[in-house]
């Protein structure tokens, strides 16, 4: 067949599959446009999952007349200009779109009415376009001394193959929330309206500018136990900063649907930004487990390619490892100054489980009138041998008075220990509550961190195999793994190159005992391709550091004494993340006064 030039309509269509996907894609492009315009108020509106209807309204800069004609062509844009030697450089993007490719893609699979009104005029206009045919531009009735909308009907309707792949106007309503809440997280300072289907679906006024705009904003969209439960970070490197917030490793969820990663202000989902937030967790997260985090890098336009792929959401560093590097130093040194402290969402959902009327002899039966306590035995079983153990306190004097309690809050945060409940669980008054530590867990935590700090100074001791393994990989992933083969010796595995697609293990780490040599390296050499860095066995040193602690720790069942549990109290306090176990579990829950006086209705 001979080669032969595609109809203009057709070259549209296809293009159009690259940048609008489906309805959330289409909003994206226009809420970039009217960021890039200046805007302080956006609206956005949707019905029918998108699918029916689409509105995007501002109040930016506008387009005149001759502008809005143009604004419907194919890589017509206002974003780049060329330099004095005529040349356009794709490698200083400082806008949020530059292609010229959002309209017109738009236009070419749905019917688009453009109207806008620019600054300083005071006609509106606006241009209609079906499915690529373009209508005359006309003057137009239009709200607002400057700005443009944008109103998309019928999405895909030229395509009618497309609307089959496309999911329930509910998921695509989801996905049109995400990308606004995206939007809004990169812009503190812009106001954004949602409505779906005409139900007020987000409303977000403008921050102010700086961190307590942006954790304003957060809060807003994330919740506000979020602010509660963020770490703030502000760290730079080599002219690249990242600013933002991490989540304490207790305060997780069950996917990384609550990651937000931000590059010079624009939202992205990059590999490399993820597995480096995974990497600075890893320590103190279960595997299932993910962080919540919003991270803003801000770098020189040409340090960094958003030229990727016509949706913009990918982007390639030019030194990678050291944006990795930033952040996952960023992030582990803000957990290690959160030091021991554990979300509070812990103690909430501790109190959540004495919701009144969960019983029918609980307290809201008793304060209706509707319980009658019934003839009990005098010894209950189980009651009546030693279920709490209480000594008198050791060390300083005693406190007993609330001043006397404040002091010793402010220099001891966890309290003095009262009690040992179920030989389990030591009680602990504070200044203005009591803290409840699960012992055996408390105690792992710390265990794990003094392996880790004499495992980083003595370095991981090796075991040789008496036979060396051979390992077949794929050429590609056999170079990669020698390529790193040092940084792998400092964590005891000793390999070598064994032709162009093999490698050969001469030494494993001695704690890892008896382990499967082939399968271990071969994890490694995924991590390094998916990742870029030996996740699988660090995360198995850690795996063995943490059950060796959990072995070495102090059982729950075991009685202390008081001495022992205010040490253990102390230790808590001086050992950075031992708010939480090695697992990503809380090892206390702190209850406040005036959270306890409600549950009894003094209150």
């Amino acid at each position: 067949m001979p080669i032969q030039r595609l109809p203009p309509d057709l070259i549209n269509r296809i293009a159009a599959g690259e940048v609008v996907e489906r309805p959330a894609s289409a909003i994206k492009e226009l809420i970039e446009n009217s960021i890039d315009a200046g805007a302080t108020h956006i609206e956005v509106q949707a019905e029918g999952g998108g699918l029916a209807r689409i509105l995007v309204a501002d109040n930016g800069c506008g387009m005149a007349r001759d502008q809005l004609s143009l604004a419907i062509e194919r890589h017509a844009t206002s974003k780049l200009t060329p330099d004095a030697d005529g040349d356009y450089d794709l490698l200083r993007i400082a806008t949020l779109g530059f292609r010229g490719e959002a309209l017109p893609s738009i236009a070419s699979v749905a019917r688009l009415t453009a109207s806008s009104r620019a600054i300083g005029q005071s006609e509106a206009f606006s241009i209609t376009v079906d499915a690529g045919a373009v209508g005359a531009t006309a003057p137009c009735a239009f709200s607002g001394p400057n700005g443009a909308r944008v109103e998309v009907r019928d999405l895909f309707y030229p395509t009618p193959a497309r609307l089959k792949f496309m999911k329930s106007p509910r998921s695509e309503d989801q996905a049109i929330v995400d990308t606004v809440r995206r939007a809004a997280m990169a812009e503190p300072a812009v106001a954004f309206d949602l409505d779906l289907d005409g139900r007020r679906t987000l409303r977000l006024p403008a921050e102010p500018a700086g961190p307590d705009g942006r954790l304003a904003r957060l809060s807003a969209i994330l919740g506000r136990d979020f602010s509660a439960n963020a770490l703030e970070l502000d760290q730079e490197r080599e002219g690249v900063r990242l600013t933002g917030y991490g989540g304490l490793p207790t305060f997780n969820r069950g996917n990384s649907g609550h990651q937000f990663l931000f590059v010079n202000g624009r939202p992205v989902r990059d590999r490399l930004l993820q597995g480096a937030l995974r990497a600075a967790y890893a320590d103190y997260l279960a595997r299932e487990r993910y962080p919540v985090a919003a991270l803003y890098l801000s770098l020189d336009a040409t340090a960094v390619d958003v030229n990727v792929h016509p949706a913009k959401t990918e982007v390639r560093f030019r030194d990678p490892n050291m944006v990795r590097g930033l952040i996952v130093g960023g992030l582990r040194h803000a957990l290690a100054a959160g030091g021991f402290r554990a979300s509070s969402t812990v103690a909430q959902a501790a109190l959540g489980r004495f919701t009144p009327g969960a019983s029918p002899s609980g307290y809201s039966a008793w304060r209706s009138g509707n319980w009658s306590p019934n003839p009990v035995a005098e010894d209950l079983p189980g009651l009546s041998g030693v279920s709490a153990r209480s000594e008198p306190w050791i060390g300083p004097a005693p406190v007993s008075s609330p001043a006397q309690y404040e002091a010793v809050d402010s220099e001891f945060r966890l309290g003095a220990a009262r009690a040992q409940v179920h030989e389990t669980y030591i009680v602990a008054q504070t200044g203005d509550g009591i803290v409840i530590v699960d012992q055996h867990a408390a105690h792992e935590r710390l265990v794990y961190e003094r392996m880790k700090t004499e495992m980083a100074a003595g370095g991981v001791s090796r075991q040789m195999l008496l036979l060396p393994e051979v390992v077949e990989l794929d050429p590609v992933e056999a170079e990669r793994l020698c390529s790193r083969a040092e940084e792998l010796a400092a964590m005891g595995l000793v390999l070598e190159p064994f032709g162009p697609g093999a490698v050969l293990v001469r030494a494993t780490p001695a704690m890892l005992g008896d382990t499967d040599v082939i399968g271990l390296v071969r994890d490694i050499a995924d991590d390094l391709a998916e990742n870029d860095q030996a996740l699988a066995l660090k995360e198995r040193l850690e795996e063995v550091c943490s059950r060796m602690a959990c072995h070495g720790s102090v059982r729950a069942g075991r009685r202390l004494t008081a001495a022992e549990m205010d040490a253990l109290l102390r230790q808590m306090e001086a050992t950075p993340h031992s708010g939480q176990c090695n697992h990503g579990r809380p090892t206390y829950v702190e209850l406040k006064l005036a959270d306890i006086e409600r549950l009894f209705g003094r209150r």
